[in-house]
This record gives C-alpha cells, structure tokens and sequence, in this order.
C-alpha cells in the first residue's frame, strides 16, 4: 500500500469517526448553551482535574453504535494523575441526553469502582444528571456502581462534585463519598420538581428542593460549597492531597519552610475567662504548617471546627470546638460532622488531633427531640475506635460527655494528653444554678475545685503535662514524633468502610 496504511485504513477510518462523535458530547448548540450558564463541559472538566495532557479515556466508544448515537453514552470517564498520582474520575454529560445514566453508562461507572478497587487508586464522581435514563430499563450486566462505591468505602479515597442539578441513581453517588463539594448554582435531590410534583402535589424549584442551603446548610448531604466549576475542581485537587492513594499506604508528607518547631503567639486569641467567646480557627490557623486549613463542612454544626492540615509536613485531621459558635456547645449536627471526619480521617490513617473548649452536649427539648444523645455517643464510639494517633488538648474547659467525646478520656488510647493552665472540668459547671448547689459556700468551694483542674488532673496523670499555649505547636509535633513509630507497621484497609 503506498499511504503507508498498510491496509489499515479504512478501520482507522471508522474508529476515528467513532471519537469524533463521542468528543462532540451533545453538539455545539448544547455546549454554547452550558458555556451561557457559566459552567464546564464534561471534558473540560475531567482536563482541569488532571494533571495537563494525563487524561486516558476509557469507553468512549459506548453509545456511538446506537441509532442516533449517544456519545459515550452521557458519561466520559477515565484515569490521569493528579498532582502526579494516578486517579480515576467520570464525569457526567448533561449535554447528552441530559446526562442521564444508560446500561453502558451504568457498566462504565461500576468499571471506575472495579478499577479503583484493583488498582488502589482514588476515584473522583463530577454530577451533573438527570439519574436513571426513563427510556432504558437500566438493570445492568454489572453488579451497580452504588454497591462498588460501598465496598470502596475506606479503602481509596472518594470525592463527589456536584456541578449542575444531580437527581436520584446519580445523586446517591454523594453520601456513598467521603468529601462532597458544590458550587452555587447545583442542586442535588432524590427526585426533581417535576417528579415531586407528581406524587406530592408540592410545586418547589430545585434550588428550594436541593440547593447549597438545604443540602449542606441544612441536610449536611454536601461538605463545602464553591463560586464555580473550576474552585469546585481545584477543592478536589487539594483534597485529595491531604491523603494516601488507599489505606495500604501512609499519609503524604511535604516538605517547606515552616514544618519545623516554633512557638506561637495566641494568648491574645484565647481569653482565660472559659465564658468568654472567641473563634477558634484563627488559634488554628497560628498551629498549622503555613497557616493553611482546608475547612471541611464550615456552614454544617459550626461548633465544630474540622479542618485538614500540615504539621510538621504530616497531614493531620484537627477537630476543635468553636466557643465562637454555642459557646462550643455540642449539637447534633456538630457530633455527626466530626464524627463522619474522624471516621475518614481514621480510615486512611491520619493523626486526629482534638481542642476541647465545650460546655457539654447541647441539653432542652429541641436538642433531645434531634436525639442529641444517639449523636453525641456516635461521635465517642467513633473516636474511642481510632486506631491512628489521637492528642488531645484541652483548651479552657470540658464538662460532662463534652470531654469524653472530645477524646479527654484518661488512658483512652491516646499518643499525648495535654491541657492549658487553668482548665475546668467536671460534670456541669458548679457556678451554674443547674449544680443543685444550694449553699453559696459550697458552691465557690467546688467551683474553685474545678478551676484546678489543670494541676489535679495532671497529678493523677489525667494529662501528660500542662503547658503554655505559646508552646502548642511545639507540643503537638514532639506528639506526632513519638507516633513515628507507627508508620512503619503493616496497613491494611478496616473493616466495614465508612458510614454515611
């Protein structure tokens, strides 16, 4: 043959067209139409995630046989890397169908979950979808990507963003992930308006239904909510970074110029008077590597203060209570939220640090009616289980299972145990009517008792030692260090994944 084909070309030919099909998505009128509304395209999206030109397709021939063709079949998907690691991600088309899930859809998500699983890499879900496609009977040839996601579940990392309207087979791809990122315009429910429409008779918009402010707001279905297509992506991005490709293998360290010991200046940032209010994140803010957090559910239970972090170059998990917020009051939705934390965080094998300065667990009728106690005792069962390294500081005070679900337990499998000068502890405040102390007397006597906690505590070995704030960082990175043993061991992924 004189083309140098050597008689291939015909078959290049037609598998050339093929593509071509599969990467013109839902036709130009379709994409302009999705560049009006301010958003990626599938493509555009997966190329911002990865690392530039790391991008390799996998079934993007899936749809092109149909009659008219369904590029991909509505779902491009994938592998690449992203910050040089290898990862998997699919990404739904809206533009096709309006990125609804078909049988080759369906078999190309459980393929991602089957791959993840093999190749012990994380996987990455962008939504934008109308859930399963009405004219196919989508039974599958393949166990379904939900089951894949669940017994993913603690063995890679899973990250979910919600870039458009998610309804129903799709949108369960949400809870089933460890971190989940909106941008502002996207929603996300089991059903659309016009669904709900019909089998309640309740007229609602997808932004009342499912928007930012009932599904993280409110629902606590979604972490984080970003501007964007491009902030949601690059959340993803520095996510991901905070952790190892799958549960065989340690956290990540980084190197940089202020992973080393120093001491910190926040007496100003924490008042002696364990009544007076102040925003932790500032104090936290001072600890870090850098004075970067990456905040996770900020707006969700904001008593509670968890934030991803460097220390000493190791990722950490830093839970904290936020006197800011309930005077640090622990409710529902603030026990939940750490405790599916501290369950991701455990699972991959990062140090959990706790900063107790909490009243308690929030007590009244709302409070019960919510079933604060099933809550907060999640959070102990989750927190008395992890097996990384726990330190734990107390900051100001602690009073009844505000300590215990707090990590304060003594002897509780703790690698450090530390508190500030000061402290008080006890089961409720005695200065408060609720002791049922009667005599004025005895109230100041207990009262003045509880303020010694710092040094009656750690005479019992309660704490490993009392020290001054300015010396946090420093005490939290000798913590980290007498850990490093750890990290030598064996690992292996735990049993029974994460909850929801």
């Amino acid at each position: 043959m004189g083309d140098g084909l050597h008689g291939w070309g015909p078959a290049l030919e037609a598998i050339a067209r093929r593509k071509d099909e599969a990467l013109a998505m839902g036709g130009e009128a379709r994409l302009v139409r999705q560049r009006q509304r301010g958003r990626l395209n599938a493509r555009e999206r997966l190329e911002r995630l990865f690392d530039p030109g790391t991008f390799f397709e996998i079934g993007n021939l899936v749809g092109t046989t149909e009659e008219p063709a369904v590029p991909a079949d509505a779902l491009v998907a994938g592998s690449g890397r992203i910050s040089g690691r290898p990862t998997l991600a699919g990404a739904e088309d809206v533009t096709v169908l309006g990125g609804s899930i078909g049988t080759g859809a369906s078999d190309k998500r459980f393929r991602l979950c089957q791959l993840a699983l093999q190749e012990r890499i994380p996987l990455v879900m962008l939504l934008e979808g109308a859930g399963h496609r009405v004219t196919e009977a989508v039974v599958g040839r393949r166990p379904g990507d939900l089951m894949g996601l669940a017994e993913l579940s603690g063995v890679v990392p899973l990250v979910c963003l919600v870039l458009g309207a998610s309804a129903g087979h799709g949108a369960l791809t949400a809870p089933l992930c460890d971190f989940v990122v909106m941008t502002e315009t996207a929603s996300i429910f089991a059903a659309g308006p016009p669904l709900v429409r019909s089998a309640t008779g309740e007229d609602v918009t997808k932004e009342v239904l499912g928007g930012p402010a009932v599904a993280m707001g409110a629902g606590g279905v979604v972490h984080n909510v970003v501007v964007d297509d491009a902030e949601a992506i690059e959340l993803a991005r520095r996510y991901l970074g905070h952790f190892p490709l799958n549960a065989w293998e340690p956290p990540p360290r980084r190197g940089g110029p202020d992973a080393g010991p120093r001491r910190i200046d926040i007496l100003g940032l924490v008042p002696p008077d364990p009544r007076q209010p102040y925003p932790v994140r500032p104090v936290l803010t001072q600890v870090v590597d850098g004075g970067e957090l990456l905040d996770v559910q900020p707006d969700f239970g904001r008593s509670m203060v968890t934030v991803l972090a460097h220390l000493g170059g190791r990722s950490v998990a830093i839970v904290a209570n936020d006197p800011g917020e309930l005077a640090g009051t622990i409710d529902s939705d603030a026990a939940d939220k750490a405790a599916h934390f501290l369950d991701v965080a455990g699972a991959f094998g990062l140090p959990c640090i706790f900063l107790a300065d909490n009243p308690g667990v929030l007590a009244g009728t709302t409070a019960e009616r919510q079933g604060i106690l099933r809550h907060a005792a999640r959070l102990f069962a989750v927190q008395h289980r992890l097996q990384v390294p726990k330190l734990h500081v107390t900051l100001r005070k602690a009073f009844g299972f505000g300590s215990s679900v707090m990590a304060m337990n003594p002897f509780d499998g703790q690698t450090v145990t530390l508190a500030f000068p000061s402290i008080t502890l006890g089961a409720l405040p005695a200065a408060s009517a609720a002791s049922a102390i009667d005599d004025p007397e005895e109230r100041l006597r207990v009262a003045a008792e509880q303020a010694r906690a710092s040094v009656t505590a750690a005479a019992r070995l309660s704490y490993d030692d009392v020290i001054d704030p300015r010396e946090l960082r420093n005490a939290l990175l000798a913590g980290l260090d007498l850990a490093e043993g750890r990290e030598a061991g064996p690992r292996r992924p735990r049993a029974g994944g994460i909850l929801p």
